[in-house]
């Protein structure tokens, strides 16, 4: 068996499209034929409620759970095919960060080049001290993960994808469980790294903040449909209530607050 390496392309960022996606599990249907399509190089963000099908259409589009029915395209490849796998470099950050805790901050970043024999060892170590320089994380090699705050292991786990050279990075919820301004810290890497090295970034969020703040473009996802694709401006102004009310649920969670005092 070959070992995968890493390839140089003219461009960075991919493009992806999902059509027909439809997804069960135990006989309850949870993605009900989604179409998506995201442009190379841009910030796309699926945001919704939560139990709307947002992580699972991510996991979807990374080849990890495989459809009923519909497909995932990678600039119009099967995502489930292993020549896609091959030609190009994908990445995902999941929502816990992924980090192994038995293993140094500077061990988890080249793990995956020194299993696989893809650079020398004083290689992967100029590869793992430029990546965390990237995220902020400059200096933080020999520390272990618990010796991190929240953001800090967020942005260890986003330079550990940066290692392989991503051409689609995939994000499950960045700003879960942290403060506002480690998300918005989180926010500021994502955007600059989209700005510096032209990768695709796709996001799966319920931050609506978080959403409007990086996304180029966005969906709404809801119940395993998707209601709204466009930009941040155009899914804000969008009148189906269905999406204003989900916009809007801190207005309404502070309504039915007000209403209880006054009774």
């Amino acid at each position: 068996m070959n070992e995968p390496t890493l390839k140089s392309n003219q461009h960075l960022g991919v493009s992806l499209k999902v059509h027909g996606l439809h997804k069960s599990f135990n006989g309850q249907e949870v993605l009900k034929g989604v179409d998506v399509e995201v442009r190379p190089s841009e910030i796309f963000v699926i945001m919704g409620p939560s139990g709307s099908g947002k992580s699972v259409l991510l996991r979807h589009m990374i080849g990890l759970e495989e459809p009923n029915a519909g497909e995932v395209l990678v600039e119009d490849k099967s995502i489930l095919t292993p020549e896609t796998m091959e030609d190009y470099r994908l990445a995902m950050v999941f929502q816990s960060g992924g980090l192994l805790n038995s293993l140094t901050v500077g061990e988890n970043l080249g793990l995956y080049l020194t299993e696989h024999r893809l650079k020398p060892p004083g290689e992967v170590m100029r590869i793992v001290a430029e990546k965390l320089e990237a995220v902020g994380l400059k200096g933080q090699e020999d520390k272990l993960p618990s010796e991190l705050s929240g953001g800090m292991r967020k942005r260890a786990a986003i330079a550990r994808a940066l290692v392989i050279e991503p051409q689609l990075i995939l994000y499950d919820e960045p700003t879960s469980e942290l403060d506002p301004l480690s998300a918005v810290v989180i926010a500021e890497e994502i955007v600059k790294l989209n700005e510096r090295i032209q990768v695709t970034s796709v996001i799966v969020s319920h931050d609506r903040e978080f959403a409007f703040g990086v996304a180029d473009r966005m969906a709404v996802i809801f119940d395993g449909r998707i209601l709204a694709v466009g930009t941040p401006e155009e899914v804000r102004s969008n009148p189906d209530k269905t999406i204003q009310e989900f916009l809007n649920v801190d207005f309404h969670l502070q309504k039915a607050k007000s209403d209880s005092k006054s009774k």
